[in-house]
């Protein structure tokens, strides 16, 4: 193994984010935070808008720049993301900066912060009782093995099994606008087919409102429906659980325990989940058992990551995780998915999200949501969207073998124990 160098020898600069905390604006420059590194990616869905002139001011001690790694250092401590662009227009807080300045140096140490090495150094040094976070200077003592030319054969064997992720990914995410599109056409501009002349629901018919259908307006929605169509609260439709409220000890083996900073939209993320004991997830289970076919729904941080379980086998417990049991009215599940992924659920939970310091939203807001509820369209979308979201459960599918098998290679990698030709 090489020797070791911290983070100041090895990088151009070691640094952090602003402190403060700058007000929001409609229009501005977005705000990034810990939280919003999530899967090695930015999701921004969340981040805020701060003036020009704020932005200017935390620019000073803390720009962003190509080849430098955003490392999370409060909440999810460790997660990280390189950033590959030449211009970048936001402005970081509770972010640590790895900055190199060298593509080569950055991929490096982007994938050696991914190893077990990395991840014990994070333990050992976590600061906080309630929330946990990881100094500016234990990031600057960082351990590291440094870079060598020898080492970009191993760049290149982690990169294009990510390369290949990120490409599933992208499919992934077309398949999903393909969904959302159809489902925007029947059940929000309401030009599902209809037959006009038989009263019934066809493939061949015309589109609903388009062409002249009835609507009627409905008290619940504030807006028009069809006419004969319902709107049920969800918990009319499907039993809508949660996860256990309780807060089991973890241990070095068992099952996993799956809470909503676990939950992605493209898969779970057990590496950083905790492992409860058998007892334990039996007794979660009672009240809570997921099974194939379910939703999960993130209740707790950041609120609205929606996953359906398509696992054949099921070894994981929730918790602050809603579960939606569409695995015991099939023919829903992807309508219900859809829905919870819509504009309007987003419109919704602005309403109900409770909490001024951790976001929430409770469980009986969810249950009471209101839903459009027609069988025979249901039934028919059901029916035009399943190719599509088999497609996107073989590549879910391969994306996690692809992680195992990455994941697998990469500390044998790092150390030397397989080396590549």
């Amino acid at each position: 193994m090489s020797d070791l160098v911290s983070a100041r020898t090895y990088c151009n600069s070691v640094f952090d984010g602003t402190h403060d905390t700058p007000k929001p604006v409609e229009k501005g420059k977005l705000l990034i935070t810990s939280k919003h590194i999530v899967g090695k990616t930015l999701n921004t869905s969340t981040a805020y808008m701060i003036s020009q002139e704020d932005y200017n001011f935390v620019q000073k001690r803390s720009s962003v720049s190509q080849w430098d790694i955003l490392f999370s250092m409060i909440g999810s401590v460790g997660e990280v993301y390189l950033e590959k662009d030449k211009e970048t227009d936001y402005a970081i807080k509770n972010i640590g900066v790895f900055s190199c300045k060298d593509e080569s140096k950055a991929k490096w140490l982007y994938y050696y912060f991914q190893s077990p090495a990395s991840k014990q150094y994070v333990k050992r040094y976590l600061n906080g009782a309630v929330q946990k976070f990881l100094p500016l200077g234990a990031l600057r003592d960082f351990p590291i093995i440094p870079f060598s030319n020898e080492k970009k054969a191993i760049i290149t064997v982690l990169e294009s099994l990510d390369k290949k992720i990120e490409l599933n990914n992208r499919i992934n995410t077309e398949l999903e606008a393909m969904v959302k599109t159809l489902y925007d056409y029947w059940f929000v501009q309401f030009d599902f087919p209809f037959d006009f002349e038989t009263g019934k629901s066809s493939e061949q018919g015309k589109p609903y409102k388009s062409s002249g259908g009835k609507m009627v307006f409905n008290e619940a929605l504030k807006r028009d429906i069809p006419e004969g169509w319902e709107v049920d609260t969800i918990s009319h439709i499907i039993e809508v659980k949660d996860g256990t409220h309780d807060s089991p000890k973890p241990k070095e083996t068992g099952y996993h325990l799956i809470t909503s900073k676990n939950l992605k939209k493209e898969g779970l993320d057990f590496e950083n989940a905790n492992l409860i004991s058998e007892e334990d997830y039996e007794n979660i289970n009672k009240r809570s058992e997921v099974e194939t076919g379910d939703i999960l729904f993130s209740m707790i941080g950041s609120i609205g990551t929606v996953y359906k379980v398509d696992e054949k086998k099921i070894n994981f417990a929730i918790k602050n995780v809603a579960l939606y049991k569409t695995s015991q009215k099939p023919n829903y599940k992807n309508y219900l998915y859809t829905t919870l992924n819509s504009h309007y659920m987003k419109q919704y939970m602005g309403n109900v999200i409770s909490g001024s310091i951790q976001k929430f939203i409770g469980l009986g807001a969810l249950r009471k949501m209101p839903v459009l509820n027609n069988a025979t369209i249901i039934n028919s979308f059901e029916k035009k969207t399943e190719h599509l979201f088999q497609k996107m459960s073989l590549i879910r599918e391969e994306n996690q073998q692809l992680t195992q098998l990455r994941d697998w290679l990469l500390p044998m990698l790092m150390n030397g124990q397989v080396t590549v030709k």
